[in-house]
């Protein structure tokens, strides 16, 4: 699964000659969880963890057989218990479709610029401990942005009309990413395409939401989500399902519905998440409040 050697020039581009997306990456890619970055590490000798092109594990489904077992494994260990295979394909879905969700998400959100999300042009790093994406790596220095952009005169950049149409443009880059998702994880799984679909559209709801709190603005990030999902624009299956929740101290936090289920509550001892369909609003508005607290 590993990421063969010249996956792509950036890794071997100076630091002089790096485009205006690296810069946005420098300054805000380690804010999140996932770190983001521009271009592969120089040297990934001796390391456990992998870096994985897109277009290869799409380009092989048996990659994702591999990684369910490596993930079902380390689940075991923890659980001493066999683990479902609905919940390792569940929560491998909404791994990988996150990797191209919160890329485009951070950049819109942090400069109002939509990069490449083609599967050749984007990397991620497995981790060694549990198996799940620990960082991303954007291969491209193409993007699109806004007509008044500072850099929209650079040969790598394609300008749109507004902010609806970035949007917009966001929102067909990563169908297009997810529907080679859903064509080549689909046949290895008991899942539908309407469950396939429905993780993309969380993917995509969420990635504005979680780039707002990541930057420190999370009622920002979940306008962007609006921009993002503004109606149930087939594949998709909803607009977005982001809503506050306020407690009697009047302070509003934010949740979502998930249109997907990721199967965590099939593990021992465990209970749906705060954002699983499973549960009523109003036990997520609970769950929301006394997560607050």
């Amino acid at each position: 699964m590993t990421v063969t050697a010249g996956l792509s020039p950036l890794e071997r581009v100076g630091e002089g000659e790096r485009g205006v997306l690296a810069a946005t990456l420098d300054r805000v890619g380690h804010l999140a969880t996932t770190q983001v970055r521009h271009g592969l590490p120089a040297d990934t000798s001796g390391s456990s963890e992998e870096w994985i092109s897109c277009a290869d594990l799409l380009g092989d489904p048996g990659m994702f057989d591999r990684w369910r077992k490596r993930l079902a494994d380390w689940l075991s260990e923890r659980h001493d218990a066999e683990i479902p295979e609905r919940t390792t394909s569940g929560y491998i879905m909404s791994w990988y479709l996150q990797v191209p969700g919160f890329l485009g998400g951070l950049l819109f959100h942090a400069s109002r610029r939509v990069p490449s999300l083609r599967p050749a042009d984007i990397a991620f790093r497995l981790s060694g401990d549990r198996p799940h994406p620990n960082a991303v790596a954007l291969l491209s220095d193409d993007f699109c942005c806004l007509p008044d952009d500072p850099e929209s005169h650079r040969p790598e950049a394609t300008t749109v009309a507004d902010e609806r149409a970035l949007a917009a443009m966001f929102r067909a880059r990563f169908t297009a990413h997810a529907a080679k998702f859903v064509t080549a994880f689909g046949p290895g799984t008991r899942f539908g395409k309407r469950m396939l679909w429905a993780a993309a559209t969380d993917a995509l709801d969420s990635s504005g939401w979680l780039a707002g709190r990541a930057c420190g603005d999370e009622g920002a990030g979940v306008a962007d989500s609006a921009l993002f999902l503004p109606t149930a624009e087939a594949p998709l299956t909803s607009a977005s399902t982001l809503r506050a929740v306020t407690g009697d101290d009047g302070n509003a936090l934010w949740t979502r519905r998930r249109e997907s289920c990721c199967f965590h509550f099939a593990l021992p001892e465990q209970r749906a998440c705060t954002t699983c369909p499973r549960i009523t609003e109003d036990e997520r508005s609970a769950r929301v409040l006394e997560r607050g607290r």
